[in-house]
């Protein structure tokens, strides 16, 4: 009996493994993977969190996630609240972030993937390229000004597992986040 029951669990094992290596080959799962979570800032003046969770919404964007910020920058509260899409294409992804300017609106509203002409006019799209165990990307600059206060320089971002840097291309300013909780 015990016999029939390790071989069953390796069996198990087995399948869950080939079901899953498809989603861990995908950039753009292995991306959005690293970006879920809970968040917290670590850099002096930096008491922002970040919340991110799955909002699967239709089966062409298996990947997308609500997006939150907020806590205070330096002397300024931040509140900042989207939806994050992932898009593979060939090894990168390219993530577009597309703003709720609505404060009431959260990754369990019923509209949360509905957006006005002004916040989809707003969106702002990166691409990442793969990196270590990670992801980097750069910002266009002020392309992301009306989606993210505040966006009009260019900023590098790194992407790795249990860690986030953002960092001013011109000014060398650094913010980094260490992941606190799924």
């Amino acid at each position: 009996m015990k016999q029939r029951s390790i071989r069953f669990l390796i069996a198990a094992a087995a399948l869950l493994t080939t079901a899953l290596s498809p989603a861990l080959e995908n950039p753009a799962f292995r991306l959005a993977a690293i970006f879920s979570g809970n968040w917290q800032g670590t850099t002096p003046g930096n008491s922002l969190a970040i919340r991110s969770t799955s909002l699967s919404t239709d089966p062409q964007h298996q990947y997308d996630l609500f997006f939150e910020v907020f806590g205070k920058y330096q002397e300024d509260n931040v509140r900042l609240q989207g939806v994050m899409r992932f898009d593979p294409s060939g090894n990168d992804v390219i993530v577009t972030y597309v703003p709720h300017f609505d404060p009431t609106v959260t990754g369990l509203s019923p509209n949360a993937d509905v957006f006005t002409d002004q916040e989809a006019r707003s969106a702002c799209g990166v691409n990442f390229k793969p990196r270590g165990d990670g992801f980097t990307s750069e910002t266009l600059g002020s392309s992301c000004a009306l989606a993210i206060r505040g966006a009009t320089t260019k900023w590098t971002i790194e992407a790795e597992p249990g860690s986030l840097r953002l960092r001013d291309a011109k000014t060398g300013e650094t913010m980094r986040f260490k992941r606190v909780g799924k």
